[in-house]
Formats: C-alpha cells, sequence, structure tokens
C-alpha cells in the first residue's frame, strides 16, 4: 500500500531551539503513524510561507512547528495557494497563545502525535486588507512589544520579556484619534490600544480577548482602551487589563465579523506578534472556517 506524505516544516531557532532534541521523536511519530516524513528546517524569515505555497499541495498531510510567525507563514500559505490539507501545529515560542486556544500542549511529544493522530477541527482566520493573519492584529501600546523585543530576551524570559518591555513604555503613552466602523456601529474617540482577535489569550495574557470566545465562531472580538485622561484612569485602566474586567469607562469590548479602521496619519499594526504595516485605513475580515488545524480526539471542538 502507497504511504502518505507528510511535509514538516520547522523553524529550527524557535523557543531556544528546544526542538533539536526532540527532533528525531517527533519525526518517528510521524512514520510510526503512517505517513513518508519530509522535514524541512527553515533558513529564513518567509521561508516556511515559500515552502509550503510551493509544494504544500504535493503532501497528504502538513505538519509546522514554530513561534506565532512561523504558523503565520504557514496559514497564509495555505489560504494564497488553495491549500486544503489538514495542518498539524507543534508549538515552539515563547507565549504560544494560539496553541493555547486550540488546546494543543506544550509538551512537543504529545503536539507531534495530536499533529498526526488527532482530528480536524475547521477554524476562523482573519484577513487584513487582504493579508492573512491567524488569530490577532493590533494597533497602539504594547503592540511594539514583540517585534521591537530582542529575541534572546524573548527566549530567556518568555511571557515576561512582553510584560518588561510594555511596562517601560507606559510613562510614554501615545494616544490615536480612530474611527471605528462595523456592520450597526460607528465609535470615534482616542484610544491607545485596539485588538481584533480571535484567541483565548493575547500576549500571555488568558481571557484579554473576551469571555465566551469560539474559534470557529466567524466573529472576531474587538477591544478598544480609551486614552486615560489622568494617572486615576491610567491605574483604573491597567487594573481593568489585569482583572480581566471589561469596564466601559475604560475599554470598549464587541464581537464582529467585520471591522475598519479609519487613522488621522499612518499608524503601525502588528499581525500574529511581528510587524504588520502602517495604514491610515484599514479593512480586516473574519474568514470563517478555513483552516483544518489538528486537535486532540477527545477535545470538545467539532
Amino acid at each position: 500500500m502507497k504511504r502518505k506524505k507528510l511535509l514538516f516544516v520547522f523553524n529550527p531557532h524557535s523557543g531556544k531551539a528546544q526542538i533539536r532534541p526532540r527532533l528525531l521523536k517527533i519525526i518517528d511519530t510521524f512514520t510510526k503513524a503512517g505517513y513518508d516524513v519530509t522535514a524541512y528546517p527553515t533558513q529564513k524569515q518567509a521561508d516556511a510561507y515559500d515552502k509550503i505555497l510551493e509544494q504544500g499541495k504535493d503532501y497528504d498531510h502538513l505538519v509546522v512547528s514554530g513561534g506565532d510567525g512561523t504558523l503565520d507563514e504557514a496559514v497564509s500559505a495555505m489560504i494564497d495557494g488553495g491549500i486544503h490539507t489538514n495542518l498539524g501545529y507543534i508549538p515552539a515560542g515563547s507565549t504560544n497563545d494560539f496553541a493555547n486556544s486550540l488546546e494543543i500542549p506544550k509538551d512537543m511529544a504529545k503536539a507531534a502525535d495530536i499533529a498526526v493522530n488527532g482530528k480536524p477541527f475547521l477554524c476562523d482566520v482573519g484577513q487584513m486588507d487582504g493579508v492573512t493573519f491567524v488569530y490577532v492584529a493590533a494597533f497602539g501600546i504594547f503592540t511594539d512589544v514583540s517585534y521591537q523585543t530582542d529575541q534572546g530576551l524573548k527566549n530567556m524570559l518568555g511571557h515576561a520579556a512582553y510584560i518588561l518591555q510594555g511596562a517601560k513604555s507606559l510613562s510614554q503613552i501615545e494616544s490615536y484619534r480612530v474611527k471605528v466602523e462595523t456592520a450597526d456601529e460607528c465609535y470615534e474617540d482616542e484610544w491607545i490600544y485596539g485588538m481584533v482577535s480571535n484567541s483565548k489569550s493575547v500576549g500571555g495574557f488568558s481571557a484579554i480577548s473576551g469571555k465566551d470566545v469560539e474559534l470557529d465562531d466567524g466573529v472576531f472580538e474587538v477591544l478598544l482602551v480609551k486614552m486615560p485622561k489622568n494617572p486615576i484612569e491610567l491605574t483604573e485602566t491597567l487594573g481593568c487589563l489585569i482583572r480581566q474586567e471589561i469596564d466601559f469607562n475604560h475599554l470598549y469590548a464587541f464581537k464582529t465579523k467585520e471591522v475598519t479602521f479609519t487613522f488621522e496619519e499612518p499608524t503601525p499594526w502588528t499581525r500574529d506578534g511581528e510587524f504588520g504595516g502602517s495604514y491610515t485605513k484599514v479593512q480586516i475580515k473574519n474568514c470563517q472556517k478555513q483552516i483544518p488545524f489538528m486537535v486532540q480526539e477527545n477535545s470538545n471542538k467539532e
């Protein structure tokens, strides 16, 4: 009987190169599941995207390992290339927000088993002016945390690096006059932060994106943080974020399938923790049930 073909694309440097001593066991797991395995270590940025876009359709199964950036490249290649193959994910980054949302364990051996022996779950993805992202797009304070934090610092400190870099920037808060439009409503105010997400945690903070988050419901969770008028409001706003409480005096949260942001001047965004370009106007859409991620067989995700 002809064996199925699996393409395994991994970032060998992600998360202090933690995959290296586990690589043999991971490939053995794939082989025991009945696959002929092609393993490809990425060599540079966008390498995962290029490899999957060019060759993904030639394989029966795809597995990717790395941080959020590597996952973003893989999903973007699948969307751009019209590739509908099941996708396994072995997280190897410092926070692994999306893996947590999918209930994929940090243990690489367990994640590898799920990647080939689990069940597919059709998950939403986002498009930001036509560019794909997996689980979050954001502007404002904290959004420079991931891509301006030294990679070594991210690897050494993990979650703490995000918090540390954010805390250093609190004394230099910049606000943005933004008009936020959905099909039903329009909001205009001074915001210090805006986030469009499809995840149960962002930047290592669980539930910051709202309650009752479903990854396949066709809508995003949107969070907007108002510019504090004084130190007391700043303290109250930070308290709301830490306690994961939506106080509409300081924060605004809603769900939507599509949202447009209009700025007075070009404003930088992040997509999945990486720099995502600057925009004066940007439209973000939810693309429902686009990517078949492999999840645990006993998961409640259908």
